[in-house]
């Protein structure tokens, strides 16, 4: 059986499903498969401390290296003896690549040819990525469209479909233009005959996915808008219960999405937001298009035309020249936009990237800004559970005894029920981060 060692976002996850498909069709049984991610170095550090594990592990086994990271700095990973080859992301979702992998395991050093002959599979992309633009990254770091189009799963409840891929921003702090290339979007059809494929096949709850979901359509005959496709995709897939949308930049947040929040019920009531600070001056040392003012208008907004909408946000802690002050900011700013879910990552300078060249905050004071901007989480959390005890809530089934409610709060039911199913239950206490339910 192929192992696959997955690192960073649930993209990549559920990408690496569509890879185990593949690499079973291929024959590559006893094979290790490396996922990388390049958001930050410890993701790297990480996946290379597991690939010299996998080695010590599988003396015999061929490790095959793909991801993020490996799209950005391809000759690193192919100077580890351990590595047998390097598959750039444009190819690690194509069947073809797997055929083309050693029988055994290889010297070290190898790199995959290409179908017929040539270099290796990974993308031409320089080891940093700096000073590149939209057209010298164009032909790598990332599927195609048509590619983009694949699905993940949680088990039995809900899957993900990415419909976007690539980001054309430039964000100072991020390498994944880099690795993902520029943004890419699959046509409604195809996303519609996915989601309705999946509906009849089981699946009570779609989430709607990619590297940079607000640029949806940008790219697409007439320019349609992600609230556009949501709600056209409702309307033609009208059995689907549940619909969720990933990370939302609040700078593309369009009219119709928000307007669809309050009209449209089987939009779940949960925005996680791509903030990443709650400073004015941080953000735009972070190249970010908003303003702390805006985020705040735009949750508002969606409170208003549903009210009880937990939002969510990405936040980065110690980002360069952040001072006490600026992070106090960023601290209030979690309550003042009524924020709930908090995935928080201390501050890690790319290699390439203009925020690596600005002034460090010290890895202690990244670190405990980090903590503290969690138990801010923590407590915004609890008492937003505690707000639903006592109330009623549908619950998609995860396992036979925990679901997600509407608003992607973890509840344990008193009493099993079928994973994929949706439950009707009571809401009779909390016990730390996940609610107590009761079956109706």
């Amino acid at each position: 059986m192929t192992e696959i060692l997955t690192f960073g976002c649930r993209l990549n996850a559920y990408e690496s499903e569509i890879i185990r498909g593949h690499a079973r069709a291929a024959g590559l049984d006893g094979a290790v498969i490396v996922n990388t991610c390049a958001v930050t170095a410890e993701a790297e550090r990480q996946a290379r401390q597991a690939i010299r594990r996998a080695r010590r592990q599988n003396p015999d086994a061929r490790i095959i290296v793909t991801g993020c990271a490996a799209e950005i700095d391809p000759a690193r990973f192919r100077a580890m003896p351990e590595v047998d080859g390097v598959v750039g992301n444009k190819a690690k979702l194509k069947a073809e690549t797997y055929f083309q992998v050693p029988v055994a395991a290889s010297p070290p050093s190898l790199t995959l040819p290409r179908k017929g002959g040539g270099d290796a599979l990974t993308s031409p992309s320089p080891s940093t990525g700096e000073g590149m633009d939209r057209e010298a990254i164009q032909g790598g770091g990332g599927a195609t469209a048509d590619a983009a189009l694949l699905a993940g799963f949680e088990g039995r409840a809900r899957a993900f479909v990415e419909v976007q891929h690539g980001c054309d921003h430039r964000c100072t702090f991020c390498v994944i233009p880099f690795g993902r290339g520029p943004s890419r979007s699959v046509p409604l059809g195809a996303v519609v005959d996915r989601v309705r494929a999946l509906h009849e096949a089981g699946m009570q709850e779609i989430v709607l996915s990619g590297v940079d979901l607000t640029s949806y359509g940008l790219d697409l005959p007439g320019k349609p808008t992600l609230g556009n496709a949501v709600r056209r995709l409702l309307a033609l897939v009208p059995d689907l219960p549940r619909l969720r949308l990933s990370s939302l930049d609040p700078a593309e947040i369009d009219d119709e999405l928000i307007a669809l929040y309050g009209d449209e019920p089987r939009l779940m009531p949960h925005v996680h937001l791509s903030l990443q600070a709650g400073d004015d001056l941080i953000l735009k040392r972070m190249k970010r298009r908003h303003t702390c003012e805006q985020a705040i208008a735009i949750a508002d907004r969606i409170r208003a035309v549903r009210p009880g909408t937990a939002f969510g946000a990405d936040l980065i802690a110690g980002f360069p020249t952040e001072t006490d002050a600026m992070f106090a900011n960023t601290l209030r700013h979690v309550d003042e936009a009524g924020l709930t879910f908090l995935h928080v990552f201390p501050f890690s300078p790319r290699p390439g990237t203009p925020a690596a060249r600005m002034p460090q905050v010290h890895g202690p004071v990244r670190r405990a800004r980090a903590a503290a901007l969690r138990d801010r989480g923590t407590q915004r959390l609890s008492a937003f559970l505690d707000v639903a005890v006592g109330r009623h809530a549908r619950i998609l089934v995860e396992t036979p005894r925990i679901g997600r409610t509407e608003h992607y709060a973890s509840a344990e039911l008193d009493r099993d029920a079928p994973p994929g199913a949706i439950v009707s239950a009571a809401i009779t206490g909390r016990a730390g981060d996940r609610l107590q339910a009761r079956i109706r």
